[in-house]
């Protein structure tokens, strides 16, 4: 038996500093820093699996190609690491976004919507999210090209900014604290294509449910030294919920020089996306119409442009030199609607017909639950009975960000003794400001918030359209405008020693720096205004055993840490809480959040195996988070929220993968149980809980689950050539039943376990035209991933809310088909000769 080595042509790592020569590089290679090298391969496209029979497994060479940057074998990486390619991706291309291959393809990855559009969705890994959405707690670090795009304000990520079809491969790194802040599940980094790694030009056109168009356009060419690499693409369709249209456009570019000796390319990147009805709905509604919203409009637009250099050179025969620097401008603008918890003051108001925001159970006394809402110029605006009053609340978040990383590494002997060492520095600074306004607006019968009734009995509504905020008590409702800074600094080393030739050891720590600098330019919330600063250290250390070529065995222990948002720091006093995440106020100090992981696994690929290749892995891990921070609502009204430390959470599990692959057939499947738990006894908010107390406080002990995330997940697909040409995929997607948000207790009834089916196929016409078709939900299927609580009670004087639970369901059973035509595409050249060096 020997090594399987894959025969796709890619370049491999995690934060792009710098790359390969032309030389082979292989999926069994993976970085272990967050720098990947760029560039590599043959100019090959990874394209379609090849039809006819399997083909041979190369013979490897006698002298390896030389590995650069912290690139490590694949056997010694004492951690797991998940990986996702392109071909995976065009198998998903109708969906127009990568979440879905990810959710389809990863153990312990499942997928939580709590904004209706598959563009906009949660990923939580091991119990750990990366969410799009401001005031999620974030636990994971995403990188693309090396660079860190977790958003500068609440550290969200927003994959719908990427275009599927221009990234090369993704994968998932746990256990490495070298990877920065926020890694506490893992590090994800993608990698995208470049004019060295894809050639040729490709048109792909697609339509289907729910007037979905979509179109793209991706061209690569080398020329002499130099290589260019441009992917445009875009998607319009009206939503399958009420008043949820979405439109992305993309453009990401690339122009690379090579030299034996180095490469440098030079990254553009333009995004724009507009999504709508982004909100979970009560279940009395969605009894009644599957496709139903609340109140609405609830509209997001994000604008984002990236410039980044990335360059690698050598610089002695043992020593590379890589390194990146960037630019980016991010802006995003949500408008939306909702309901208004208003009445008149009471009786012993000073104003008894005036309108008053009501906070139920913050006091006994009546007249310190209610608070006079005034005018932006502080008029007093009167109350007019019968009117179901509601706000138009918008934000806006804008932050400029740049920095960079560089990276040093050596490949030697010490001692005798095979040895790779990497040393490295990363700087991110972003400015950014933050604004919001709430207008009082009124509900229509059809749902709607607007500032002119459509209901013409409700006549002329004194104080309609009038931004405001409240003067007096200690709840706040204030227009907000707040600017700030975030530095983020990080230097890291590790150190890979092959003690034996089957026994390899692994090193490393990284001392992370944050300050966060926020400043209120209203004059209403002094209480933000401070700097706050985060340091520590992160260890890890490792160790990899390969028994054989099909079996290696790996341990590691690390330590990640999170630093707050500027978001969760300005959010964080439940007497000042944030119309989440529409305002600022008051910022007890948090503190950072610690990891502690633990990780012990078995992988391994078998060659030969009925003309194909086995590979397969089984992990287990346990993450111990000391300080961790949740998001929690306030009673009386629970859009409004703040954010706490709690003493510590854990997420434990074990992963069990394998997959078969051929050149007519792939199968995988995969399993994992994912045990995130408190471990804390206390109490937390959680008003609209149906079982919370009085004063809205539910219990919670050691052993209640964390809220969303499933125990049980269970993932199968198959891809095989039904006849030449045809190809045909199948996929299914199980997970058990999972708390709803706000349950933290563990006492209500759970979202209902449930499965998915997906439909993938091709038709290759001929040798530039191929057609494709895609269905997702196969057996429309009704279920939810997400789910929260609502406060009860009537809406817009038309509807009554009696359940408190509320959820968003999930896409029903959707079809897309489209064709993709390539022309100009070169045949393989051969590689030019890697420099091979012998340590």
């Amino acid at each position: 038996m020997r090594m399987l080595r894959s025969t796709l042509l890619v370049s491999v790592a995690l934060l792009p500093t710098m790359g390969h020569a032309q030389q082979q590089v292989t999926l069994d290679e993976i970085s272990v820093v967050p720098t990947t090298p760029v560039g590599g391969g043959t100019g090959i496209r990874a394209a379609t699996p090849p039809v006819g029979p399997a083909p041979a497994l190369p013979v490897p060479s006698p002298v390896e190609p030389r590995l650069r940057g912290g690139a490590q074998p694949l056997y010694k990486i004492p951690s797991t690491v998940e990986t996702v390619t392109a071909a995976d991706l065009e198998a998903d291309r109708g969906t127009g976004n990568v979440v879905a291959t990810l959710a389809r393809r990863t153990p312990g990855l499942n997928i939580s919507d709590s904004q209706g559009s598959a563009g906009r969705v949660d990923i939580n890994y091991r119990g750990f999210t990366a969410s799009p959405v401001q005031g999620v707690p974030q636990g994971l670090a995403v990188y693309q090209n090396g660079v860190r795009i977790n958003e500068a304000f609440g550290d969200i990520v927003q994959f719908d900014l990427i275009p599927p079809s221009a990234i090369q491969r993704i994968d998932v790194v746990t256990g490495n604290p070298v990877f920065g802040l926020n890694a506490l599940g893992g590090a994800i980094n993608i990698g995208m294509k470049n004019g060295f790694t894809w050639q040729g030009t490709e048109v792909t056109a697609l339509g289907g449910s729910d007037g979905r168009i979509a179109g793209g356009l991706q061209h690569g060419q080398v020329s002499g030294p130099f290589s260019f690499y441009f992917n445009g693409d875009g998607l319009n369709d009206r939503g399958w919920r009420y008043e949820s249209p979405s439109t992305i456009g993309r453009i990401y570019t690339d122009l690379g020089y090579r030299s034996q000796d180095a490469e440098f390319h030079v990254i553009g990147a333009f995004a724009r996306t507009f999504f709508g009805a982004a909100a979970a709905t009560p279940v009395d509604f969605t009894h009644f119409d599957p496709r139903a919203i609340f109140t609405y409009p609830q509209t997001t637009t994000t604008q984002m442009g990236t410039l980044q250099v990335t360059g690698r050179v050598d610089v002695s025969p043992t020593w590379d030199l890589s390194g990146n620097a960037y630019f980016r401008r991010f802006s995003n603008v949500y408008v939306d609607g909702n309901d208004g918890n208003f009445e008149a003051c009471g009786d012993d108001s000073n104003t008894p017909n005036a309108l008053c925001f009501e906070r139920d159970g913050f006091s006994d006394d009546i007249a310190q639950n209610q608070f006079r809402i005034r005018g932006r110029n502080g008029q007093i605006i009167p109350y007019r009975d019968g009117i179901p009053y509601g706000t138009i609340d918008v934000t806006k978040t804008e932050a400029t960000g740049y920095g960079g990383s560089l990276q040093a590494a050596n490949r030697d002997r010490v001692f005798g003794l095979t040895n790779s060492f990497v040393v490295g520095g990363s700087i991110d600074v972003a400015d950014y400001s933050f604004k919001s306004s709430s207008t009082l607006a009124v509900i229509n019968p059809n749902l709607s918030v607007t500032t002119n009734p459509n209901n013409p009995t409700y006549g002329l509504i004194p104080g309609l359209g009038t931004d405001y905020l409240r003067t007096e008590g200690a709840l706040g409702i204030a227009p907000s405008s707040v600017i700030g800074s975030n530095l983020y600094m990080g230097l890291y080393a590790t150190d890979t020693l092959d003690l034996t030739d089957r026994l390899a050891l692994t090193a490393g720590a990284r001392l992370n720096f944050a300050r966060v600098t926020t400043r209120d330019l209203t004059g209403f919330a002094p209480d933000v205004n401070g700097t706050h600063t985060f340091t520590k250290i992160n260890p890890v250390a490792g160790l990899t055993y390969r028994f054989m070529p099909e079996l290696s065995l790996f341990g590691s222990y690390s330590e990640s840490n999170r630093a707050p948002t500027p978001l969760e720091l300005s959010c964080a006093n439940p007497d000042r809480p944030c119309l989440l995440p529409n305002s600022l106020v008051a910022d007890p100090p948090l503190k950072q959040v610690t990891a502690r992981t633990y990780e012990a696994g078995i992988r391994g690929a078998v060659a030969g195996v009925y003309d194909g290749a086995l590979t397969y892995k089984i992990s287990a891990f346990r993450t111990d988070l000391s300080d961790d921070i949740i998001q929690l609502a306030t009673p009386g009204n629970a859009a409004r929220g703040y954010y706490v430390n709690v003493p510590a959470t854990r997420r434990q599990g074990v992963e069990v993968g394998a997959e078969y692959s051929r050149g007519d057939l792939s199968v995988y499947a995969n399993y994992a149980l994912i045990d995130a738990t408190f471990q804390f006894n206390g109490t937390l908010s959680s008003p609209n809980n149906p079982l919370a107390g009085e004063d809205g406080a539910i219990t919670v002990r050691p052993g209640n689950k964390v809220p969303l995330i499933p125990d049980h997940q269970f993932k199968v697909g198959f891809d095989y050539l039904l006849l030449p040409g045809w190809r045909v995929g199948l996929n299914l997607q199980a997970y058990s039943s999972a708390y709803y948000r706000g349950d933290e207790s563990n006492l209500n009834r759970k979202l209902p376990p449930y499965y998915v089916l997906g439909l993938n196929t091709s038709y290759r016409v001929n040798d530039s035209l191929e057609l494709f078709g895609l269905v997702t939900n196969l057996t429309n299927n009704r279920y939810a991933t997400f789910g929260t609580y609502v406060e009860g009670g009537p809406v817009a004087n038309r509807f009554q809310i009696n359940d408190p639970r509320t959820t968003t369901l999930a896409q029903p059973l959707s079809i897309y088909g489209g064709l993709r035509y390539t022309f100009n595409a070169p045949p393989p050249a051969p590689p030019v000769e890697p420099v091979v060096r012998k340590y």
